[in-house]
Order: structure tokens, then C-alpha cells, then sequence
């Protein structure tokens, strides 16, 4: 048995799992996918979380294995979230986005973080959906740790525009512009949705349904004629009430995603 195989075998199993997967599941399939005995189960994962390969997680009440993210860590088919002072060995479509850990909500672990850098993804690199010409701006609402508009920009948006009420998100994601060396090309503010007059290639909003249905004019209006919006927050049930708003403003789905329940939706405005 080759026993770094198995590992690796691990880390990809739960990194992709569509549930949260306890330590005792976990332990259970390693057992009997491999013949493993129970100690050299436990061995086994003692060690992957030991290396920094996965964490513990605590969540009403239980305990889940999750990816770590105190090393770089793939969140999706080329970005690569990357925590200051660690080094990877990237491959030349590789989009490398360092992140510093923080109060601020969007570092990666979460799977709608990890769903809208997926439908960013899709728009510019995957789909061909908006041509270099198009990339001229994104806006980012309720940006966090500045996590999309960041991918926005490293996947060839000219300019980018994170906004957010809270002070310590908007300083976080200010550090995270520069860790990027991002500065002449991101923006971090606190100004209201109203007060934006221009109009944006690409609007991101990792939201809830009552915030992406209030703001459902507003958000269509500020995105150009052919541009996309992205949005993440969403639970399974509530994506028809959702694309029901939206398609009411000329919107028609390019793509859609689950992780955990929660979904990933790309729109496009019409022209």
C-alpha cells in the first residue's frame, strides 16, 4: 500500500465532499476502503492534521475534518489562496491570491466563498463570456476580505471596487490589496449602494436571498448591458424565487453550482 497515495487520496476526498464529514465517517471509510486497522487509522489522521493538511472543525454541536487553511490551499480548477510567508510551486494557469488570516469573512473555507471564486472563474476564464474588451470594472459588495473583487482583477478585470460597512473588513481587504500589490488597481470603501452612478462589467455579491431580492434593480442597473453578476449565499431552495427576481430585470442564468446546500449562481444582463 502506498501509504502517500492514501493520504493524498484523503485530503482530495474531503476537499471535495458535497457534506461535512466527521472524523469517526471519515475514519470509518479510510478503514474500509484501505483494510486499515483502527490505530493506524487514527495514526493516519492524527498526522494529516499534525501536517496542516486538515483542521477540526466545531459546528452545532459536532465536530467535522476540513481542508486547512494555514498553508495554500486550491479552492477551485486555478485559484490558489495563499496566507503570507508561504510558498507554492504554482503551474504557469495558476492564479495565486494571498490572503491574510482575519476577522474578516472570505478566506476560502467557506463554501460560498469558495462558489462565487468558482462563477468568477467561469465568466472570465472558462466560458468565454466576456471578451478582454469587456473587463473594464467589478464591483464587490459586502467584500469581506476582498477575496472576489481580488480574483476579479487577477483574472483580468482592469479595476476593481470592494465595498463594505464594516470598518475592520474594509481595513482587512485594504491589506490584502497590498499584499496582492494591487493597490493602483482596487478600491476599498464604505459608500452606499445609491451613491454609485457608473455602471460595472462584473457585480459580486456573496449575500442572502433578502439582500440580493432588495437590491434586485439596483444591482441590474449597475451592471453593463452583457455583463455578469455572481452571486453566492444562496440556499438550494430558494434559487428559483431568486432567478424568478432576476429574470423580471433581463437576466438569464449562465451557471450554476452546489456545495453543502448553499449555491453559486453567474447571470448575465442582456443588452
Amino acid at each position: 500500500m502506498d501509504i502517500h497515495q492514501v493520504r493524498k487520496t484523503i485530503i482530495e476526498h474531503v476537499a471535495a465532499s458535497a457534506f461535512k464529514i466527521t472524523a469517526h465517517h471519515l475514519a470509518k471509510t479510510i478503514t474500509e476502503t484501505y483494510g486499515l486497522d483502527k490505530s493506524s487509522t487514527k495514526a493516519l489522521l492524527k498526522d494529516l492534521v499534525a501536517q496542516g493538511e486538515l483542521e477540526y472543525a466545531y459546528e452545532f454541536g459536532s465536530t467535522y475534518l476540513v481542508p486547512s487553511f494555514n498553508k495554500p490551499v486550491r479552492i477551485s480548477a486555478w485559484v490558489v489562496i495563499m496566507p503570507p510567508g508561504h510558498r507554492y510551486r504554482q503551474t504557469p494557469d495558476d492564479v495565486i491570491i494571498q490572503i491574510k488570516p482575519g476577522a474578516a469573512f472570505g478566506a476560502g473555507q467557506h463554501p460560498t466563498t469558495r462558489l462565487a471564486v468558482k462563477g468568477i472563474e467561469h465568466a472570465l476564464r472558462d466560458s468565454g463570456t466576456m471578451p478582454p474588451e469587456m473587463r473594464s470594472r467589478a464591483l464587490d459588495i459586502g467584500t469581506g476580505s476582498g477575496i472576489l473583487v481580488l480574483t476579479a482583477v487577477r483574472f483580468g478585470i482592469k479595476k476593481g471596487l470592494g465595498l463594505d460597512i464594516d470598518p475592520i473588513s474594509r481595513a482587512e481587504a485594504r491589506e490584502n490589496v497590498k499584499l496582492n500589490h494591487l493597490e493602483n488597481r482596487i478600491e476599498i470603501g464604505n459608500r452606499s449602494l445609491a451613491s454609485i452612478r457608473r455602471q460595472f462589467c462584473m457585480v459580486t455579491a456573496n449575500l442572502r436571498l433578502p439582500s440580493l431580492q432588495r437590491w434586485c434593480e439596483k444591482l441590474v442597473w449597475l451592471t453593463l448591458p452583457r455583463g455578469v453578476l455572481v452571486f453566492s449565499g444562496i440556499r438550494t431552495h430558494e434559487v428559483k424565487e431568486l432567478l424568478d427576481a432576476y429574470a423580471n430585470q433581463n437576466c438569464r442564468r449562465l451557471w450554476q453550482a452546489e456545495e453543502l446546500g448553499w449555491i453559486g449562481l453567474v447571470l448575465q444582463r442582456s443588452v
